[in-house]
């Protein structure tokens, strides 16, 4: 079911300000900044290896990113596991009684098929599944 961790979403308050360290600092390269409307979000990736880092920049008070900034700060907002066939990991989830936030998949960054597994069923790690 799982392929790898794709990527770790870290939110952040600014995409540019938050860059800085990846770029000044540890001299990686942001890129594909990409806004999401239907998430109220900005995206931008960071290639470290085989992983992604993901910046996630809230574009509205009320986006999930933003309410978690809001009680938590900046930080790591989740992790991203690849999977080969998300439609049938949700439905072996689902199987095990695991709570989801997403049913189906949706359209994420990179027009990849995405969905979320929800903390309360994970140790409190918000999972994202990703299959691109």
């Amino acid at each position: 079911m799982i392929k790898k961790i794709d990527h770790i979403g870290i939110a952040v308050k600014s995409i540019e300000e938050a860059s800085k360290f990846y770029e000044d600092v540890l001299g990686q390269k942001v890129v594909g900044i990409e806004t999401l409307s239907s998430e109220n979000l900005r995206t931008a990736f960071i290639k470290i290896g085989d992983i992604d880092i993901e910046l996630l920049e809230a574009t509205s008070s009320d986006s999930p990113v933003a309410k978690f900034i809001e009680k938590k700060g900046e930080g790591i907002q989740h992790i991203a596991l690849e999977v080969d066939d998300i439609e049938a990991s949700l439905e072996k989830l689902k199987s095990k009684g695991i709570r989801l936030i997403d049913e189906a998949p949706k359209t994420g960054a990179g027009g990849s098929k995405i969905a979320f597994v929800h903390p309360k069923s994970t140790n409190g790690v918000l999972l994202e599944l990703c299959q691109r």
